[in-house]
């Protein structure tokens, strides 16, 4: 898979992951540990201000909560047009195999 598009569609998983309730680090880690290291996701996340961080103590130790913005709800949004037309072109791909399989037979 292309890594540009690869690294979008993590940071849409990221944005997704925190979009109903604020979470941290650990949390979001746990969740997408099967897809990615979040760390770097989480810090170009917040340099393009699509998340916020607050830093809370929780048991002696400080946590890093995640809240999504805005921009990041719109930057969902994006994605799932962007999405819609990656489907499209994926229907395009796979419904034309069979067509050219059809067409050799002839």
């Amino acid at each position: 898979m292309d890594i540009q598009l690869k690294r979008g569609m993590l940071d849409v998983c990221v944005l997704a992951a925190i979009k109903d309730e604020d979470s941290y680090g650990y949390q979001i880690i746990k969740d997408m540990k099967p897809y990615v290291t979040i760390s770097p996701i989480l810090r170009r996340l917040e340099a393009n201000a699509y998340l916020t961080v607050q830093s809370v103590e929780h048991n002696g130790r400080l946590r890093k909560y995640y809240h999504i913005t805005d921009a990041g709800r719109a930057r969902i949004d994006e994605f799932q047009e962007e999405w819609k037309e990656l489907e499209s072109i994926y229907r395009f791909i796979v419904r034309e195999e069979p067509m050219k399989e059809a067409q050799d037979h002839e």
